[in-house]
């Protein structure tokens, strides 16, 4: 595997498409109702309120498909939702992507475990190949874990 591709950012491609189509229709939705809604008690406050929710609900729907791993020679950055994590490969210990988890779990060396949501089952085979590229890097640059990382689920 070359190591420009070894390297490359992990990012959900299902979530990406779903939410920028959620997003557009919900922002652009609330806006059209705040600017064509009519009725005795439609007032200047209740059509900007209506442009906020819009655009809070944007919002909310970008942090849930920004998130992205970002591997490099020392370590991987796991940005989900609100929360960034930067970890060294040997705190890594063991990577679980079964058929029924929704994307990749960390067993990480402080015995806690850490989501990878970048890497989600909804993306089908091109998830699963990303897994298995996780794998591969985590036994690239970790330390010999004590039990070895399960290996993704292969179609």
């Amino acid at each position: 595997m070359p190591d420009g591709d070894l390297y490359a950012t992990f990012r959900p491609r299902f979530a990406l498409i779903a939410g920028a189509i959620t997003g557009t229709v919900f922002v652009v939705g609330c806006v059209l109702v705040a600017l064509t809604g009519v009725g005795p008690s439609f007032d200047a406050g209740e059509r900007i309120a209506i442009i906020v929710v819009g655009l809070l609900g944007g919002w909310l729907v970008e942090l849930l498909v920004n998130t992205r791993a970002v591997p490099s020679p020392q370590g991987l950055v796991v940005s989900n939702i609100v929360r960034r994590r930067t970890l060294e490969w040997p705190e890594v210990l063991a990577v679980h992507f079964g058929p029924n988890d929704p994307w990749v779990v960390l067993d990480l060396a402080d015995g806690k475990t850490l989501a990878v949501m970048a890497i989600q089952r909804a993306d089908g085979a091109r998830g699963t190949r990303a897994a298995n590229r996780l794998v591969h890097l985590v036994e690239l640059h970790g330390e010999a874990p004590e039990t070895p990382s399960t290996p993704p689920e292969r179609h």
